[in-house]
């Protein structure tokens, strides 16, 4: 039985500037940006290479809720990402080296946080 995580929602208190800032500043692309009525807006965009996308929006959860914590975002060069995000105006955490698999991390406008994770091939399964 196939079982694929293909959409994560997040807490949004502001779906501009959490628009803006996932695809402005973090680069993700905005797939569909649709108001389908009764105040309600979905807001889903996508990490490059990734089958998994976010969402955000209006009326599509509880806006009181907790921010996502520690998702990842697994890169091939974390410190070309890392440098990039910075450039793009993203507060992102110094590189930390976790026995030889590597991190950085942020958090958006709500408190979502990410890390990007940085596997070297050698110690890959």
């Amino acid at each position: 039985m196939d079982m694929r995580l293909e959409l994560v929602p997040l807490v949004s208190t502001d779906a501009d500037r959490s628009k803006a800032f996932y695809a402005d500043q973090v680069g993700f692309t905005v797939d569909h940006d649709v108001e389908p009525g009764n105040g309600m807006r979905i807001v889903q965009l996508t990490p490059s290479g990734s089958a998994c996308s976010i969402v955000i929006g209006v009326g599509i959860g509880d806006p009181q809720a907790a921010p996502v914590r520690g998702l990842h975002l697994v890169v091939d060069d974390v410190a070309a990402v890392r440098s990039t995000l910075v450039g793009n105006g993203v507060d992102v955490s110094d590189i930390s080296d976790m026995g030889g698999v590597l991190y950085a991390y942020f958090s958006d406008p709500d408190g979502n946080s990410w890390a990007l994770q940085e596997i070297p091939s050698g110690i890959r399964p």
